[in-house]
């Protein structure tokens, strides 16, 4: 059984398996240099969680599946997204976006770059999408 590790997070003192983190090969937009990510236990029920930074405590994102709220949002990984995630093209691959709330307490998601999750290897990449209607900060619709 693999050593648990344990940070300090906003959410207070987090324990975790290593073998467990979210790997992100290239990072996220902004946040390159950061790898490895924690999928914090959703204590409210609902379509939103947390991804927690392993290696800054200080950086955390809301996540969510943006089909939610845009039935229709559908993103096919390519080629080279599917050999970044390490897997074949039928394999199983999550689309989610970072949440934004504004100080005016908007949410919005950021549809222009979702992140393609691979739950067979726990890899996840940022893709930017050139030629759909959405923007990185598209409200939920009313």
């Amino acid at each position: 059984m693999p050593a648990m590790k344990k940070i300090n997070t906003r959410f207070g003192e987090v324990e975790y398996d290593p073998d467990n983190t979210v790997s992100f090969p290239e990072g996220l937009l902004g946040f390159e240099s950061l790898r490895n990510f924690i999928i914090m236990p959703n204590v409210k029920k609902g379509p939103l969680f947390w991804i927690q930074s392993v290696e800054d405590p200080e950086v955390a994102f809301v996540i969510t599946d943006p089909t939610n709220f845009f039935p229709d949002f559908m993103v096919k990984p390519e080629k080279t997204d599917r050999q970044k995630l390490g897997i074949k093209e039928d394999g199983l691959c999550f689309v989610l976006s970072v949440v934004t709330v504004s100080p005016e307490k908007q949410v919005t998601l950021n549809m222009k770059a979702p992140i393609l999750f691979s739950p067979e290897t726990n890899k996840a990449i940022q893709v930017i999408l050139e030629n759909l209607p959405y923007s990185t900060r598209e409200p939920l619709p009313t």
